[in-house]
This record gives C-alpha cells, structure tokens and sequence, in this order.
C-alpha cells in the first residue's frame, strides 16, 4: 500500500483511462488504419505510466522536509519506504518505461522517437531537482508533461499510418487530440498553482519561491481566478462554435453541466478560498473537471455517430 501511495496510483489511473478512453471511445469509433495494435497500445500505456510513476517518486525524494511539514502523515520516503530503496524503484520504474518506449518506436520503424521518453524522463528529474523551486516554470512543465500523455497517442497511433489519401481526415484527428492536449494544459497549470497555495507553509519554510509565496494566498488567489476565466471563455467558444453549430445537443448539455458548471463554481470559490482545506478541495474539483472533460470525448463521437 506504501507502495502504491508513493507513485500516486490514483492519478496514474487517471492517466491511463484518459489514454483509454481517447482510442476505444474515440479513434476506434473513426473508420481510420491505426498504427499500434491493441497489445502494442497497453505498452504504450504501461511505459506512460511507469515514467510517470518514476517522476512522482523522485519528486518524493527530493520533497521529504517540505512534505514533512506540508504533509506529515503522507510522508513515505524515510519513512516506510527507506531513501535507497526508494532510489532503485525510480531507476527501475524509469529504465523499464524507456525500454518499453524504445521498443514501440522500433514497432512503428520511427526509432528516433525513442528519444521522447528519454526527455519525458530527464525533465521529470529536472522539476523534482531545480525547476519546482521555480516560480510558474514548475508548474508549465507538470501541465506539459501531463498534456503530452495525449499528444503521444497521435504520435504513435495516428501519425505512422498516415498516407496523401488520409491526409486530412489524419490532421483533424490529431487536431482534435491538440485540443483536448490544450485543455488538459489549462486545468493542470491551474491546478498546480492551487497546490502550491494549499502547501504554501511547507514550501516558504524550506526557502522555495513559488508563485503562491511570491504573490501571498490573496493575490495569488485572485490571480487563479483570473486564469479561470481563460479556460471559460475558451470552452463557450468552443461549443457554440462546434457542438451547438452542428446540432450535438446532447454535447452541449454534458459540456455546460459537466465541465462549464463547475469551472465557473471554482472561479466563484477560488476568489474566497484561505484556508489549506479550501485549496485542497478546489483541487480535486479540478481533477474532477479535467476527468469530466476528457470523457467529453466518447459524449461527442457517439453524440456525432447517432445524429448522422
């Protein structure tokens, strides 16, 4: 169980059906050729996964005073989980989900593109080592590296197969993966920076200067609810413009209850929020929204096939 709280198995989970949901609820659905076969995806999946598990357990390693502080009966490295062997596990977490890469760009005859697990790699290090003390750049590189956990799925599965006849119809697709990679971006840049607020004593007695410590709860508060409105805007754009344009009612009706509604609920909370249990709870009604929004997707497809 040590274990499994030390590479934060729920948000790996959360990763690993986001992946899911956007080939069988998603590209599945399209008449298209698909590069990876479903056994080959599971290690896509799986090598996503495991690097992902890699960077939470180094980040573990390098934040055991400031957890300490931030988060006392949470802590595991030092604790349940000694310090060397926590070190192995990232070294073997992190070799495995390489190889697993390395192989899956031979599968697809693009070995060159074994080198994106090798960088997803080197800058999850890099954040738990230097960029995380960092004010906003620590926070870009966490929301990148989760909206990449999309992009790679055109990467691999799309981008090997596409030919001049399928061309375009390849380039929506992908382009439509960008947009969920773009939304997925905006909730976790915002997210990070409401964890920052919620550990904002643990993080200023260990001398770090993030946004939260350099603005204070107030201004940096408020700031949030200033880029809460970004992702608002944006996402009533986007269903007037697609969902309600092209009559997918039912589309529209999930994206307002499930994902306008309670972004706009967070911007109306956030702009009152003090104390750390305000923060955290408003984080997890981000992880909600962000989860919400990418089931958007199956919503759309089958919203599209049964209009036709």
């Amino acid at each position: 169980m040590n274990f499994l709280k030390l590479i934060r198995y729920q948000n790996l989970l959360l990763i690993a059906f986001m992946q899911l949901v956007f080939r069988y609820g998603f590209l599945k659905l399209q008449n298209i050729p698909l590069a990876l076969t479903d056994w080959h995806y599971a290690l896509l999946i799986l090598s996503t996964i495991l690097i992902a598990a890699a960077g939470y357990v180094i980040n573990d390693i390098f934040d055991q005073n400031t957890d300490n502080e931030n988060k006392p009966n949470k802590v595991i490295v030092g604790k349940s989980i000694s310090e060397t062997k926590a070190y192995n596990l990232y070294v073997a977490l992190n070799v495995s989900g390489v190889a697993i890469g390395f192989y899956l760009s031979n599968v697809i005859q693009k070995p060159s593109f074994a080198v994106i697990f090798i960088l997803i790699a080197s800058t999850l290090y890099l954040y738990a080592t230097s960029l995380k003390q960092l004010p906003l750049l620590g926070n870009i590189v966490v929301a990148l590296l989760l909206s990449f956990s999309v992009v790679i799925i055109g990467v691999f599965d799309l981008y090997p197969v596409i030919d001049s006849e399928n061309q375009l119809l390849m380039a929506n697709l992908f382009s439509i993966l960008l947009d969920y990679a773009i939304f997925a971006f905006i909730i976790n840049f915002i997210r990070e920076i409401v964890k920052d607020l919620e550990d904002i004593n643990g993080d200023s007695s260990q001398g770090m200067k993030t946004l939260a410590i350099i603005l204070g709860t107030n201004k940096a508060s408020k700031l949030i609810f200033a880029l809460g409105l970004f992702p608002i805007v944006l996402l009533l754009n986007y269903v007037n413009n697609y969902f309600v344009t092209n009559n997918l009612l039912i589309a529209s009706i999930y994206a307002f209850l499930f994902v306008l509604a309670p972004l706009i609920y967070f911007n109306i909370k956030i702009w009152t929020a003090k104390t750390k249990n305000d923060f955290k709870a408003l984080s997890l009604l981000l992880k909600w929204i962000l989860l919400f929004g990418i089931l958007s997707i199956v919503i759309i497809t089958l919203n599209i096939k049964y209009n036709a």
